[in-house]
C-alpha cells in the first residue's frame, strides 16, 4: 500500500503558472482602513469644552444632591408612623432621590467620556503578555496615559465631584438600615428584641377567630372539609394603620384548615389544640417569614412560594421540603357555646424566622 501512495504522488503533476499569467496574492487578515477623524465640538472650541466640563461636574453634584434629598426624605416621612400618606411619600421621595442620584452620575461618566476625555483613535496590536518586570512598567505607562488622557488628574472640578456622587450615592442605602433595627423606647421597651417581639401576638384567650379582613367571625359548622382560611383575631379588625395594623397583622395572621379527624396525626400534649379535624397554624414561615398560603387539599400541604418550603399539616405542620428550619407554630382553638371558634391562648412559640431565635 505504501508504494501504491508513492506511486500517485510521483504521477500526480504539479500545477505551475503559464507563462505570461500574472497571479495576485491577496492578504485576507489585513486590516480595514479606518475612517478619516472627525474632531467634536470640544476640541475645535475651548468654550465648548469648558461647557461640557461644567455640564459633566454639575451632573456628579446634582447627584450629591439627590442622595442628601433622599436622606432627607427618610426623615421627613417617616415610615414608623404607620400612617399611609408618610408610607406612600417615603417610598416615592426615597425613590426619586435615589433614582435621580443614579441617573445624574451614570449621564456624567457617559458625558465626561464622549465629550472631555480624548478622543483619538487607534489600533493596538496584539502581543504577548507576560508577568514581566517590563509588563508591569507597560501597564504603569498605560494607566499614566489615561490618565493623561481623560484629565481626571488636573481636571479637579470633575474629580472631586465625581468622588463626592460616588460617596455620596451610599448614604442613602445605609441610612435604609436603620429602619431595620428599631430602638427600644419607653413605649415600645421590647422593639430591638425580636424573640419577645415575636412571641406576644394579638391572639389571647377567648379571641374570636376572623375573617381577613372583614373581621367577620367563623363558626366551625361553616368551616368545609379540605379548605383553607385566612383568619386574624377579631381585634386586629378594628385597628386602624396608625395604631399599628400592619405590624400586628404581620404577626397574628393564621390560616385555618379542616381535615378528617383521623388523618390528624396530633402530638399528646396539643390533643385538645383542634376542633373536630380543624387546626389553625401560624401563616409566617418559618425560614425569612414569607407568607405560607398555598395549601394541597389531598396531601394536607402547606408550600411557602418564597422558597419553596413544604410544611405537613396532618402532623404538626413539620418541615417536609425546602430551608424552612421548623415547623409552622399551632394557635390551640375551640368554640364557645355558639359554635364560633375562639383562641385558647396566644402561640407558645415565637411565630416566623427561626433566625430571630439566636441568641
Amino acid at each position: 500500500m505504501a508504494h501504491e501512495v508513492d506511486a500517485l504522488e510521483h504521477e500526480r503533476p504539479s500545477w505551475k503558472p503559464s507563462p505570461g499569467l500574472t497571479v495576485a496574492v491577496i492578504d485576507p487578515v489585513q486590516p480595514p482602513e479606518l475612517p478619516p477623524h472627525r474632531e467634536r465640538a470640544t476640541d475645535k472650541d475651548p468654550a465648548v469644552m469648558k461647557r461640557a466640563v461644567r455640564t459633566v461636574y454639575t451632573l456628579f453634584y446634582l447627584s450629591v444632591a439627590a442622595s442628601i434629598w433622599a436622606v432627607a426624605a427618610y426623615m421627613i416621612f417617616p415610615i414608623e408612623s404607620g400612617r399611609i400618606v408618610d408610607i406612600r411619600s417615603n417610598n416615592l421621595f426615597i425613590g426619586l432621590g435615589i433614582g435621580t442620584a443614579l441617573l445624574a452620575l451614570g449621564l456624567g461618566a457617559i458625558h465626561w467620556s464622549k465629550a472631555v476625555m480624548s478622543d483619538k483613535e487607534y489600533i493596538e496590536p496584539r502581543h504577548a503578555t507576560r508577568g514581566k518586570d517590563s509588563t508591569r512598567e507597560a501597564a504603569v505607562a498605560v494607566f499614566e496615559i489615561a490618565d493623561k488622557e481623560s484629565g481626571f488628574g488636573r481636571r479637579v472640578m470633575i474629580r472631586n465631584s465625581l468622588f463626592a456622587a460616588l460617596a455620596a450615592s451610599i448614604i442613602p442605602g445605609v441610612t435604609l438600615f436603620r429602619g431595620l433595627a428599631p430602638q427600644n423606647t419607653a413605649a415600645n421597651p421590647i422593639a430591638g428584641q425580636p424573640v419577645p417581639l415575636l412571641s406576644q401576638t394579638m391572639w389571647t384567650e377567648g379571641a374570636y377567630l376572623t375573617h381577613d379582613p372583614s373581621g367577620e367571625r367563623i363558626r366551625a359548622a361553616d368551616v368545609t372539609l379540605g379548605s383553607a382560611v385566612h383568619v386574624i383575631p377579631e381585634e386586629l379588625a378594628s385597628l386602624t394603620h396608625e395604631e399599628g395594623y400592619l405590624e400586628e397583622k404581620a404577626k397574628a395572621i393564621v390560616l385555618l384548615m379542616r381535615l378528617l379527624p383521623e388523618d390528624l396525626n396530633e402530638a399528646p400534649e396539643k390533643a385538645d389544640w383542634s376542633y373536630q379535624g380543624i387546626v389553625a397554624y401560624s401563616k409566617v414561615c418559618t425560614h425569612v417569614g414569607c407568607p405560607v398560603a398555598l395549601y394541597e387539599q389531598q396531601t394536607h400541604h402547606l408550600l411557602c412560594p418564597c422558597h419553596q418550603s413544604q410544611f405537613d399539616v396532618a402532623n404538626g405542620a413539620a418541615v417536609i421540603f425546602g430551608p424552612a428550619a421548623r415547623p409552622l407554630p399551632q394557635l390551640p382553638i375551640t368554640i364557645d357555646a355558639d359554635g364560633y371558634l375562639v383562641a385558647k391562648s396566644d402561640f407558645l412559640e415565637p411565630v416566623g424566622p427561626s433566625f430571630w431565635e439566636r441568641h
